[in-house]
């Protein structure tokens, strides 16, 4: 079947999952699909997974979550047409994606826009944080309610080789997630940045089509990465949030107190699945040097300085919020 008719055939069947919810039925079950591109047991798809259940028990059984983990319903260009038909209820994606919908959110994709992950983290649960999910679900255009942020880590530079400064990247083509600006990023660093689609990496790794690419711990682990990239350089170039979204089509059949109980939820969820991470972020770094993965020191000021070009480029607009953003304590 055409993508086209695999997302139609979706939203029909996405919708009879949702609108049975309503009026006289009040009390049908309803099952909703969730997705992500990662494994089970993978925080972010954990921490759904574990939302669900307290949905279930909040509702008496009435409402209840399907994770299809690791692809299944397509990357995450198809998750997001699909929740936007109502096809699905739930998607984990990245900050990338909300882009087009509210620009300043791309601000969180600039290199070393934050201190440190606890920097981050203090910018996402305050008054920034809360704004930009306000305005990414009431923004122009938007077929997606944004619940909440998921933490993603710290992404370094994993390759058969050290990175340890902008030189050791001369000639290494490292792939980027597909966006100028990252692929602007990794240039400035030092490599040639190659945009490709996250379900080609593996064996791009493999073939070596690309020289390495860029991720963090648990994502290193959790696709095998390092079966192949055997060394992990701390290059710390970028720290980004995710979000976690709801289809608005589905949303506006709920009723006031489920939309109430789902931000409540999700407000849980946020806070359950940095835990999740934390944990298994250890977790991740511990089976990887077991699994033979060096992991090296990187001089972060060089590439801080290197990449400098591309705040200035890129962050001119934010000027405000960055602004606040440094401030944030």
């Amino acid at each position: 079947m055409k993508r086209r008719d695999v997302i139609r055939a979706g939203a029909a069947a996405g919708l009879a999952a949702v609108v049975p919810a309503r009026g006289a039925f009040a009390q049908a079950k309803v099952v909703w699909k969730a997705t992500d591109v990662h494994p089970l047991g993978y925080p972010t798809v954990e921490a759904i997974v574990r939302m669900g259940k307290k949905l279930e028990a909040a509702t008496n059984g009435r409402i209840s979550i399907q994770m299809f983990p690791s692809m299944q319903l397509g990357g995450e260009k198809e998750m997001i047409e699909q929740a936007q038909v109502g096809a699905l209820q739930i998607a984990r994606i990245s900050v990338g994606a909300m882009g087009p919908v509210v620009d300043e959110v791309n601000v969180f994709n600039l290199p070393f826009v934050f201190r440190d992950e606890a920097h981050m983290r203090k910018v996402i649960d305050g008054p920034i944080g809360n704004d930009l999910l306000e305005r990414m679900t009431n923004g122009p255009g938007s077929r997606l309610v944004a619940l909440g942020w998921m933490d993603a880590g710290t992404r370094n530079v994993y390759a058969k080789k050290a990175v340890t400064a902008p030189g050791d990247l001369k000639g290494m083509k490292i792939r980027m997630m597909g966006n100028p600006l990252f692929v602007e990023t990794m240039n400035a660093m030092g490599g040639n940045g190659v945009a490709m689609g996250f379900n080609e990496l593996y064996s791009a790794l493999q073939t070596g089509v690309v020289d390495g690419a860029e991720n963090n711990p648990p994502t290193l682990l959790a696709q095998n990465h390092y079966t192949v990239s055997k060394v992990y350089s701390l290059t710390g170039h970028l720290i980004i949030p995710e979000i976690f979204v709801f289809s608005k089509r589905s949303w506006e059949g709920l009723s006031k107190e489920d939309q109430a109980l789902v931000k409540k939820l999700s407000r849980e969820a946020q806070q359950e699945q940095r835990q999740l991470w934390d944990a298994y972020t250890v977790e991740a770094e511990t089976k990887l040097k077991a699994g033979g993965v060096q992991f090296v020191n990187a001089d972060k000021p060089a590439f801080f300085k290197a990449t400098q070009p591309i705040r200035d480029k890129y962050g001119a607009k934010y000027a405000t919020l960055i602004k606040q953003i440094l401030d944030t304590k």
